[in-house]
């Protein structure tokens, strides 16, 4: 999982008017990534389909195989599976998907993409770019990934609402989820002790992300909770008034029994992952706090990263189911679609 504006190395495939562009951004040059991130969001990108401009609508995507392939990936994509892919489904009858979940380990990007390596799914949901080790384990096996950006997500850190403060920066994040800050009376909160939740190591995609950007090579801490799944993690923080959990921006913020916190890469700098204002849990569910799609899209929220969709590069029809969902995930009704979901835009 990577951030847009370039925390780590990343490398943004783009196809425009049948041109690939890549980018590649650092963390540490900072301003100068979210320029670059801020051109790229801001200009009006036109997507190829093999050289040509992708249709309006999925009844235009060409080059769509027949079947029932099966997929599988991120648990942050769930309201996409539910909202888009169905969609797909009813309008492209000649094709049907079926998830499919690891038999012995939380389903995530990770798990999903060695899955794709051994030939048990057709491509990947995943949340987060591909690492070196697995283009490495691909090559290793004959094979070639590729990955398509579809959509702009980030990782939403939430409290209980009762917790009275007014955000965190990331060296306080790091320092909670390392185990040194063990107290919120430590950053100007009540006099209660914190308990950090955070998904299961295994899912790979958001965790990494999340090791990557906060905790920058530190281990978590002794006393981190991993929970599998994020329902039992809400329910968990929501009884809890000294709790903590990370998730997917659009899983944490229409949430009723937690509060979503601003952050800030710098003291003074705070940027709240929600649209002002906070939408308090006694308004709730009639309001519902949205996603910051300004801030998402210019990567000024600090934790911000992409939905890929993965497949293989083999000239078959595994690669040309991948770049037909893609396709359809970047057409003009799939980008719509998918900010319905909570997630950001491409476009």
């Amino acid at each position: 999982m990577e951030k847009p504006d370039g925390k780590g190395q990343a490398q943004l495939t783009l196809l425009g008017a049948g041109i690939a562009v890549v980018v590649s951004l650092t963390w540490s040059a900072g301003l100068i990534g979210k320029g670059i991130w801020q051109l790229l969001a801001q200009s009006n990108v036109q997507y190829s389909q093999n050289g040509q401009n992708i249709p309006d609508s999925f009844s235009g995507v060409s080059n769509v195989p027949t079947g029932v392939f099966a997929y599988g990936g991120s648990t942050a994509w769930a309201p996409l599976r539910l909202a888009v892919d169905s969609v797909i489904q009813s309008e492209r009858p000649e094709l049907q998907f079926r998830y499919v979940q690891p038999e012995k380990e939380p389903p995530g990007s990770g798990p999903a993409i060695q899955m794709l390596l051994r030939g048990e799914l057709a491509f990947v949901q995943s949340s987060y770019s591909l690492l070196p080790e697995e283009y490495s384990r691909a090559r290793d096996l004959g094979m070639s990934l590729k990955q398509v950006p579809v959509a702009v997500d980030g990782i939403a850190v939430a409290v209980h609402p009762s917790l009275n403060i007014p955000g965190l920066t990331l060296r306080q994040l790091q320092g909670i989820y390392t185990g040194k800050i063990i107290n919120w009376q430590e950053l100007g909160g009540p006099d209660l002790k914190i308990t950090t939740y955070s998904p299961p190591l295994s899912t790979g995609g958001m965790v990494n992300f999340f090791a990557s950007d906060v905790l920058q090579g530190q281990e978590f801490g002794s006393s981190v909770k991993f929970i599998l799944t994020t329902t039992k993690a809400l329910r968990k923080l929501a009884n809890n008034p000294g709790g903590i959990y990370y998730d997917s921006a659009p899983a944490i913020l229409p949430q009723c029994t937690v509060k979503p916190l601003p952050l800030a890469e710098q003291e003074g700098e705070l940027v709240a992952p929600y649209q002002q204002p906070l939408v308090s849990a006694a308004e709730c569910p009639n309001q519902r706090n949205k996603i910051n799609t300004k801030a998402f899209r210019s990567a000024q929220y600090p934790l911000t990263n992409y939905l890929y969709v993965v497949f293989l590069q083999n000239e078959a029809v595994e690669e040309q189911i991948g770049q037909a969902y893609a396709n359809f995930l970047l057409t003009p009704q799939g980008q719509k679609l998918i900010s319905k979901t909570g997630f950001v835009r491409l476009d």
